[in-house]
């Protein structure tokens, strides 16, 4: 019974692996598809600030003008680049995770199988030991070669489920490893190109001229104070004139 109990230990061993995956590569899974989704929402916010930022750069003058605009076509660059990552990430971290609840199915059911196997054996051990104590020695003998197939069987059987704990082992830690470094290849890549196009965003925003567009806002609030005071004057002159004229008129006799 010794052997039994040895292959028992093993479905138990195979049995926590092929947990323990699950378990963690379904909460990896979960939780770098809400990372994939948060990425795409921050994307989506992302557009709405570049639209924001061209509606109001059309509001003002040219130089703040040329210079919002060239610093939202930046953001909108990077935002590019964000829908790259998020298209990357749904192909080879998140949809790799969720095929993997497939590979786990497959294995649960060979160990399934091979617990079916150790049954058998245990069956016809148990068999063979009560024809020992009260069956004549022929129906022992018989039995006996029934469990000697049984152990047969179940050694093939233990071998084979040794090198399914190996494969699925192997392959769990080969998948980890893909996944987690594609995972950091596709951040790496994103944020290289994004520090890239913030770089030029910023270097856009210290050479906005501030004085210089100041100095415009002031010229043209001027020009309209002189405009302004220019109409008002001409206003206050015709004024003027106007009640002279009429005096004279009245003055004036009428003709007969």
């Amino acid at each position: 019974m010794s052997i039994v109990l040895y292959r028992d230990s093993q479905v138990r061993v195979m049995e926590n692996t092929v947990t323990n995956a699950e378990k963690y590569f379904g909460q990896f899974c979960s939780l770098l598809a809400a990372y994939t989704r948060r990425t795409a929402r921050l994307r989506d916010k992302a557009d709405q600030l570049v639209k924001q930022l061209t509606d109001f750069a059309n509001t003002e003058n040219p130089e703040l003008r040329a210079t919002v605009r060239s610093f939202a076509e930046d953001l909108a660059k990077v935002q590019d680049y964000r829908q790259a990552e998020v298209e990357r990430l749904e192909t080879k971290v998140v949809s790799p995770l969720k095929l993997y609840g497939a590979h786990i199915k497959q294995t649960r059911a060979e160990i399934k199988k091979f617990k079916q196997v150790q049954k058998n054996e245990i069956k016809q051990l148990e068999k063979l030991e009560k024809l020992r104590q009260k069956s004549p020695l022929d129906r022992q003998m018989i039995a006996e070669t029934s469990v000697q197939r049984a152990s047969a069987d179940a050694s093939r059987t233990t071998h084979q489920l040794e090198e399914m704990i190996d494969t699925f082992q192997k392959q769990k830690l080969k998948d980890l490893q893909k996944i987690f470094s594609d995972f950091v290849t596709i951040e790496m890549v994103f944020h290289a190109k994004a520090v890239e196009v913030y770089s030029s965003a910023f270097q856009i925003l210290e050479s906005y001229d501030l004085e210089r567009d100041l100095e415009r806002t002031q010229t043209t609030i001027r020009s309209q104070r002189r405009d302004e005071e220019e109409e008002e004057e001409s206003t206050e002159h015709s004024a003027e004139e106007d009640p002279v004229e009429d005096l004279r008129g009245q003055g004036q006799a009428p003709q007969q």
